[in-house]
């Protein structure tokens, strides 16, 4: 196939990574610098609510970026039929799941971190060492086999290969169903680990 159609999983991924980076953790980070989240904190809503919060409203803004280049992306790239109505159906469900699950874990990394300084200089490499495994650029079969580990654990390996599935092959569910049970079980890891951490305190 084209190296174009190749690389569009992956550049989905990205782009949906990079709103997460943006409207994450780092929200409540810049909120705290700010003396913003005294507001929030006095309410009574809890620790998960708040964390919700946060988690869907990055969310919606990943999902609008991540169907963009969906839609944009597959016509520059030549993908078949890129407007069927059960594939973009599909690729939405798939989108969303991923969206959560990237978020919930930038919120997990940035739950007690203080410093509004620190998540710019971790994004990095957080973004090197999640994207490069994942086989967004090269096929994992040709990676050495420390990446290979580092891979299976990554979130981005199953959103891509999620991608590929549905993008390049337009497969079913029945092809990504465990990249889906991956995505969500590490979605609620992630949230469960965040809020146990969270802090309701100034």
């Amino acid at each position: 196939m084209p190296y174009v159609q190749y690389l569009l999983p992956g550049s989905v991924v990205m782009s949906i990574f990079m709103m997460v980076m943006i409207g994450g953790g780092i929200i409540f980070i810049d909120d705290k610098a700010r003396g913003l989240h005294e507001g929030y904190l006095v309410t009574p809503i809890s620790k998960f609510e708040l964390i919700a919060g946060f988690n869907v409203s990055g969310t919606i803004k990943a999902v609008i970026a991540g169907m963009f280049l969906i839609i944009i992306g597959s016509v520059i790239a030549g993908i078949p039929n890129p407007f069927e109505p059960l594939r973009l159906v599909r690729l939405f469900i798939v989108v969303v799941v991923t969206s959560f699950a990237l978020i919930s874990l930038m919120f997990l990394l940035m739950v007690r971190v203080t410093d509004p300084l620190l998540p710019r200089a971790v994004f990095g490499i957080l973004n090197t060492v999640l994207y490069f495994p994942s086989g967004a650029v090269y096929p994992q079969q040709g990676f050495p086999g420390w990446m290979q580990v580092i891979a299976v654990l990554d979130p981005f390996t199953y959103a891509v290969h999620a991608f590929k599935s549905l993008l390049l092959k337009n497969t079913g569910f029945a092809a990504i169903s465990y990249d889906l049970t991956f995505l969500l079980v590490f979605s609620v890891v992630a949230m469960t680990a965040a809020t146990s951490l969270f802090k309701r305190t100034l």
